[in-house]
C-alpha cells in the first residue's frame, strides 16, 4: 500500500496533498521538527521529530521506500529515496528521478560553493506560483496512479 510523505517544514501544498491522499486513500504523514498545525483527518499522520538539522529528512529517508510517494525540495533527502526506490516530486510538481538526481545535486553543490565565494549574492528563486500549485496537484495525481500500478 502506498504512502505519502511530506516533508512539511516549508512545503506550501500540504492542503493539496492531503486532497490528492485522501482521492487515493492513502495515509499521508507529515513530518516536521514542531511548528504545524496538526491536521485532523483520518488518513493524515502527523510526525514530529527531535530538533536538529534534518531530523524530519532522516526520518523520511529512512521510513520511504518502493510504492510511496515523497513531497520535497530538499535534494540530498530527494536522492536517499530515490535511491530507496520512492518516487519523489518537487513542490512545484518536477519529479526527481534515477536519470536526474545526480545533475541537481551537482548543481546544488556549485550553487553552494558560488554563494559562499561571494557572500554578497543573494537568492534568486522565483515565487511559488498557482501553475507550480498545479503543476504539482498533476504530478503526484499520477505518482499515485503509478504506485497502484506498481510502476
Amino acid at each position: 500500500m502506498s504512502r505519502v510523505f511530506v516533508d512539511a517544514d516549508a512545503c506550501p501544498v500540504k492542503a493539496e496533498a492531503l486532497r490528492v491522499a485522501e482521492r487515493h486513500g492513502v495515509e499521508i504523514h507529515y513530518v516536521a521538527n514542531g511548528g504545524i498545525r496538526p491536521v485532523d483527518h483520518p488518513l493524515a499522520r502527523m510526525v514530529y521529530v527531535a530538533q536538529g538539522p534534518d531530523e524530519a529528512d532522516k526520518w523520511i529517508a529512512d521510513t520511504a521506500g518502493p510504492g510511496d510517494v515523497v513531497v520535497t525540495a530538499d535534494i540530498p533527502l530527494a536522492a536517499k529515496c530515490v535511491a530507496a526506490g520512492a518516487q519523489v516530486l518537487n513542490h512545484n510538481g518536477e519529479a526527481f528521478t534515477p536519470a536526474n538526481i545526480g545533475p541537481k545535486l551537482a548543481s546544488r553543490d556549485l550553487m553552494a560553493d558560488l554563494r559562499a565565494a561571494d557572500p554578497f549574492r543573494q537568492g534568486g528563486g522565483r515565487g511559488f506560483s498557482a501553475a507550480d500549485r498545479s503543476r504539482f496537484l498533476d504530478a503526484l495525481e499520477r505518482a499515485l496512479r503509478a504506485a497502484r500500478r506498481g510502476g
